[in-house]
């Protein structure tokens, strides 16, 4: 298999491990220096050329983008996917996880435990926005830091809105996200590979610093982790579309609190802390990917006219609910059961004998027809709609009988 490592840096410690991991299992490796790349657009013909001249074939990369040259690098990810080159993080799940706010709005949607956290442009809500998040001490965060840059701790308000405001007048946008004191000064990063947690630590800040990175001077120790913090790690990653991850977590009262999801987490902490091979474990992920790529599965499996996938949470289907897979009447309506997704977890090809339950998602191949006749008119998956929270009125409010109205308004 030949890898390209896509970086601008010759000498990192992280660059330097990927390419003693993939020699020590017998692949040809190269650097390639991310702006060094150059792409052709024509119909049906995407090409990438690196110095000049058509880049030779390659069985897969692996990005490691750095921060200022996002956006692109991002566009050379792209143009190896369209080249059908294996990325091991492909170009949006990067994209989605570099902008934090972005990556903050996708786990919102999830049962994630994460900081509250606020996203003001106007001086007058900045305010109304630190209540919302608990209060005072906050920290302000740009949405473009890395390694702790761009992180501030601001004890009170006035603090907060000052520095708030100056970072907008300089055109520079910011989250507001609640200080979560019990932590004290630590947080816990989790390397996902896979569907895999392979390591962790726990990073401690200097005494007087809230900033727990390794280049603010922060302390490393390896840990085991709580299955309840492996399984939120494995979720953000999953959540974002991330093969590789380094997942920050807080230790709060309410339980793992996620902070950030790295696309291109540094090596050299969190090996030397854990004695694991992280880049042998990222190579053994490619080399898994690259053998048996990922197809759409939905899109091959409509070849035949009338057959197709769909899924659907099993409600009042008493023909499924509390009966083995064997004793139901899907294989002889040529239904074939591809997964279960039971609350937090997936079934994978279920057995005969795996009972289904009511609130279990089936994912299945058959005819459609079939399909549709089993499930009830209310059982079709639908997209959860989350209520906005109303707060009640106070009574104090004045009512629309009692107010004035302005020339013009009926």
């Amino acid at each position: 298999m030949k890898i390209a490592i896509l970086s601008r840096s010759e000498r990192g410690y992280s660059v330097r491990r990927l390419k003693e991991a993939a020699l020590a299992r017998g692949h040809e490796v190269k650097r390639l220096d991310t702006l060094r790349f150059s792409m052709t657009l024509e119909r049906n013909t995407p090409e990438l050329y690196f110095r000049g001249a058509p880049l030779s074939h390659y069985d897969a990369v692996i990005p490691r983008i750095g921060q200022s040259i996002t956006h692109y690098g991002l566009a050379v990810v792209r143009q190896f996917e369209q080249c059908g080159i294996y990325a091991a993080n492909d170009s949006l799940a990067i994209a989605a996880s570099r902008d934090k706010l972005r990556a903050m709005q996708i786990l919102s949607r999830h049962d994630i435990g994460m900081p509250p956290t606020a996203f003001v442009r106007d001086e007058y809500d900045v305010l109304p926005a630190i209540a919302r998040v608990g209060g005072v001490p906050v920290i302000i965060k740009l949405l473009e830091g890395t390694q702790g840059v761009g992180v501030i701790l601001a004890e009170t308000s006035k603090v907060a809105e000052a520095i708030i405001q100056t970072l907008h007048s300089a055109q520079q946008n910011v989250l507001i996200q609640k200080f979560v004191k019990e932590s004290k000064g630590a947080d816990i990063r989790a390397i996902v590979i896979g569907d895999h947690v392979v390591a962790a630590m726990r990073r401690q800040a200097q005494a007087g610093e809230y900033r727990s990175n390794v280049h603010r001077g922060g302390t490393t120790q390896s840990i085991k982790l709580d299955p309840v913090y492996e399984e939120t790690a494995i979720r953000a990653a999953q959540i974002l579309g991330l093969r590789i991850a380094g997942v920050d977590m807080l230790e709060s009262s309410e339980g793992p609190q996620v902070m950030e999801v790295n696309s291109s987490p540094g090596l050299r902490g969190i090996e030397t802390a854990t004695g694991v091979d992280i880049a042998g474990a990222i190579i053994a992920d490619v080399e898994n990917h690259v053998l048996f790529p990922q197809v759409d599965l939905k899109q091959r499996l409509r070849l035949a006219a009338g057959y197709g996938v769909a899924e659907f949470t099993v409600h009042d289907m008493p023909h499924l609910e509390g009966r083995m897979l064997r004793d139901t009447d899907l294989a002889e309506k040529n239904i074939r059961v591809i997964s279960i997704r039971r609350a937090k977890h997936i079934v994978p090809n279920p057995r005969g004998d795996e009972s289904i339950q009511t609130g279990d998602t089936l994912l299945c191949f058959g005819e459609l027809r079939e399909m549709r006749a089993i499930i009830p008119a209310h059982g079709y998956a639908a997209r959860a709609i989350r209520k906005p929270r109303i707060r009640p009125i106070p009574q104090s409010a004045p009512r629309i009988d009692d107010m004035e109205l302005i020339d013009g308004q009926t």
